[in-house]
């Protein structure tokens, strides 16, 4: 998975996934304990046990190595398959919300946001890295809840492509400010609660199509 998050590869001995993954879980821990300004390559070297050229040879500096740090964080969240649309909603907001939770995802999201309202390629590597590749799991919901009759097929691509990137939106948009702006719990009757909402409009759009 590791891979797959990381920037270009560049010539030379083949990856190892071990320390990869040794590195972007230093980069966090850094990120928790030092916060992104006093956050170094030098010092994420020194807690992953590499050499500072082995980092040079995965990530081209800081601003790469910290979002695929959380890009593969996110990795972990999968679409379960509980039955209905409904229940598979709540299932990911849940997963979602137990992600947030954790001090190293807490920080290292706040704190690539934060510096990429200063820097547009850092931005757009988030929304690579992290967004773009996050929708897999609107699609693969919608696709299943088209399968059994939950939703209506989409005829029109781009109409579908905005109604994913809004479905993302609601649902990510909605987690991160109760998460970590309100500070207020997501717990299984908020979660369901929200769930209930979404798809009540996602049933009156596809109602007026």
């Amino acid at each position: 998975m590791c891979s797959r998050t990381t920037g270009a590869a560049r010539a030379g001995r083949p990856r190892s996934a071990e320390a990869d993954a040794a590195i972007l879980r230093a980069t966090r821990e850094a990120l928790v304990e030092l916060g992104w300004s006093k956050l170094t390559m030098s010092d994420v070297s020194a807690r992953a046990g590499v050499a500072k050229t082995t980092l040079y040879r995965r990530w081209a500096g800081k601003n790469e190595l910290v979002v695929d740090a959380v890009a593969v964080l996110f990795d972990e969240i999968e679409l379960p398959d509980r039955g209905t649309l409904e229940a598979d909603i709540e299932g990911v907001v849940l997963q979602f919300a137990a992600l947030l939770e954790r001090p190293e995802t807490k920080s290292s999201l706040m704190a690539v946001v934060a510096e990429s309202t200063r820097d547009d390629a850092l931005r757009a590597r988030i929304r690579s890295a992290i967004v773009d590749r996050q929708k897999r799991l609107v699609l693969e919901g919608r696709e299943r809840a088209q399968a059994r009759g939950e939703l209506p097929y989409e005829e029109d691509p781009v109409a579908a492509a905005r109604s994913a990137d809004l479905i993302f939106d609601v649902i990510a948009g909605a987690v991160v400010h109760r998460s970590l702006v309100s500070a207020e719990p997501v717990d299984p009757d908020w979660a369901r609660t929200f769930t209930t909402l979404l798809v009540a409009g996602l049933r009156a759009v596809a109602a007026q199509s």
